[in-house]
């Protein structure tokens, strides 16, 4: 039978890879439901291609809009948060693809493991702000997890087959971002236009901006520790600038697995929903004969500081995480309107780790206040 899957977040640069993928496939898997925050226009006209049982729209202004756009179908319609926690737990689906942006991914996919879904996780903040939630839940209702994020799949794809070798340290790579090699005086005057050029990967506007100031490769450091159970000073972030080696294991003989390919996320999102199996995927082909070279360099902490203090974040745990991470959330809006600068990012989430109530040992109820009184301690310091 088809593979009857959920995606949250369809209209974005991961949503819209997963539905070519399912195209390509469409004897494996059928879509069951497609959700979006706003984005109208390209929820219906996704709903009208794919035929999905029903669609969220997480806005609820827009519910009116959707609605009559799809008044001819037979595609239910529902808005709301509520609605999007609720769609995950539909009894036909078999797996959720969550791919929501940021902390508003969390909620649906607690409710998705808690209704014995297969999740195919690329919302990586999941993890970062309560990955032992996570992972403890996941034990619990016994779900298969998958992840998406391409590094992490490149992690998983090298440790396959290798369960019982003990893992000397895991290798990390990242582009480097646009800035890579930009001074401290450069980078006091980059706007968001340039922060948003991104050398190899076509990303969302949030994740684009995370990867530019290294905090997208300080928050995939806490999933990798949290997902291969590998502690942070264990796990090497590598600057990259290829993107052709998506990222490695080194075993305790010295052997390193890597996983290699074209800058392409429809294959992470295609093994995540294959797993084991691998799949006929059309596109682009890595040719090593014109891979001129490959270079790995050390990250610049001091030019990049996000990922110091994602780093800070993990030694210190609890709820700190949380706190960086909606810090962030709030310092990347603010620097992508034009009311903070690149390098102000990471002064609001340091004062913000400062001010915020700090909790050892938080529960699921705590994540959620954490995360409401970050954001308004970043937002006061912005304004």
């Amino acid at each position: 039978m088809k593979k009857q899957i959920c995606i949250l977040g369809s209209t974005g640069s991961i949503g819209t890879q997963a539905l070519d993928v399912i195209s390509q496939h469409p004897d494996l898997y059928e879509v069951y439901a497609l959700t979006a925050n706003d984005s109208v226009e390209k929820l219906a006209e996704q709903a009208r291609q794919f035929h999905p049982a029903a669609v969220v729209i997480a806005d609820e202004s827009h519910y009116a809009a959707l609605k009559e756009q799809l008044a001819d179908t037979d595609v239910k319609v529902y808005a709301g948060h509520k609605a999007l926690c609720e769609i995950v737990e539909a009894g036909p689906i078999d797996m959720v693809l969550a791919s929501l942006v940021g902390f508003a991914g969390f909620e649906p996919t607690i409710r998705a493991i808690k209704a014995r879904k297969k999740i195919c996780l690329a919302n990586k903040e999941t993890m970062v702000v309560a990955g032992e939630l996570i992972l403890h839940l996941v034990q619990q209702y016994h779900v298969d997890l998958l992840p998406v994020d391409s590094e992490h799949s490149a992690i998983f794809q090298s440790l396959v087959g290798e369960e019982m070798n003990e893992v000397d340290k895991i290798l990390l790579t990242c582009s480097g971002g646009p800035f890579r090699n930009f001074t401290h005086e450069q980078l006091l005057t980059v706007t968001a236009a340039d922060a948003l050029r991104h050398p190899t990967w076509k990303m969302g506007a949030k994740i684009t901006i995370d990867s530019a100031s290294l905090m997208n490769k300080g928050f995939e450091v806490m999933e990798a520790k949290w997902l291969f159970g590998v502690p942070a000073d264990r796990i090497e972030v590598l600057i990259h600038p290829q993107s052709v080696v998506h990222s490695g294991v080194q075993f305790r003989d010295g052997a390193v697995k890597a996983q290699l390919g074209v800058p392409d996320m429809r294959l992470p999102i295609q093994y995540a929903f294959s797993f084991p199996n691998r799949l006929s995927l059309q596109g682009d082909r890595l040719d090593l004969f014109k891979t001129q070279k490959l270079e790995f360099f050390k990250p610049d902490v001091e030019k990049f500081p996000c990922l110091r203090l994602a780093y800070e974040a993990i030694h210190q745990g609890g709820n700190m995480p949380c706190i960086l991470n909606a810090a962030n959330e709030v310092a990347n809006a603010a620097f992508r309107r034009g009311a903070c600068s690149f390098l102000g990012m990471a002064d609001i989430i340091e004062e913000t780790m400062r001010q915020a109530t700090y909790d050892k040992t938080p529960d699921l109820d705590t994540y959620f206040k954490t995360d409401a009184e970050a954001r308004r301690i970043a937002q006061a310091l912005i304004q």
